[in-house]
């Protein structure tokens, strides 16, 4: 008489799927653990110090209140944030760390939204950042010059910056989700966009694009918390071109994706 014995299953496939928190979590370890993702924090970090500076010395009466020195510092933070959404991506196949992510947790959407969730939360801190050191610039205005300054801010100003700074650092992630490749992802954020950008304002005839689907035209006024009415629809306009459709295509990308 023989008897059989029920295989032994793997623990991996008895533990628990981790939580979207920890996933979250996971991924914004991995935007200072590698190399270019600490320096790019550094360095952003110190744009956002340094740029206020800048207006704080150099700049005229007027301009050095606390509102011009956070929208400062936005700028600055803008230009670096979508390459640290971008690297989140790409970072898994350049770090050849993809294959470890997806086979411990396999449902490559979690994975993907994790990611996103991740970057909207760096925007945030961006933008904290960004009012830290506006704060900082403002305090030493009356010490370091002999020019008052203003603390006075509107909310719906620093509101509309968080949600373009948001939209920008989730595009570098649906650009990234779309190439794959650091540099190839970074070089086209940078570029397509700005290539846009000059043909609809230097072909009159496409002045309409510029106003619906150029996304510098569309989100500029948020920087100062000017956008309503009609300014809402085109940011969406335009977001669905630079944001939805990469990030769609991109999405189906990863899914079917063979990782080795």
């Amino acid at each position: 008489m023989t008897t059989t014995t029920e295989p032994a299953r793997s623990s991996a496939l008895d533990a628990p799927a981790p939580s979207l928190a920890t996933l979250v979590g996971v991924e914004l370890r991995k935007s200072r653990d590698t190399r270019a993702g600490f320096w790019l924090l550094l360095t952003i970090g110190a744009l956002a110090l340094a740029v206020p500076a800048l207006v704080l010395f150099f700049g005229e009466p007027p301009e050095k209140t606390f509102a011009e020195y956070v929208g400062a510092a936005q700028l600055a933070v803008a230009l670096l944030l979508p390459v640290l959404g971008i690297l989140l991506v790409t970072s898994e196949w350049s770090q050849r760390t993809a294959l470890t992510t997806f086979a411990l947790v396999p449902q490559r959407s979690r994975v993907l939204v994790a990611k996103l969730v991740a970057a909207a939360l760096l925007a945030v801190l961006g933008v904290v950042a960004t009012l830290v050191a506006g704060a900082l610039t403002a305090a030493l205005t009356p010490v370091l010059t002999d020019d008052p300054t203003s603390w006075s801010i509107d909310a719906e100003q620093v509101l509309q910056t968080l949600l373009v700074q948001v939209l920008n650092v989730l595009i570098g992630v649906a650009f990234g989700l779309l190439l794959l490749s650091s540099p190839l992802a970074i070089v086209t954020y940078f570029a397509l966009p700005t290539a846009f950008t000059v043909l609809v304002t230097t072909v009159g005839a496409l002045d309409w694009v510029r106003d619906w689907l150029d996304l510098t035209t569309t989100t500029g006024p948020m920087y100062e918390g000017r956008l309503d009415g009609q300014g809402w629809v085109q940011v969406a306009t335009s977001a669905a071109l630079w944001l939805l459709l990469p990030l769609v295509a991109g999405w189906i990308r990863v899914h079917r994706t063979e990782i080795t």
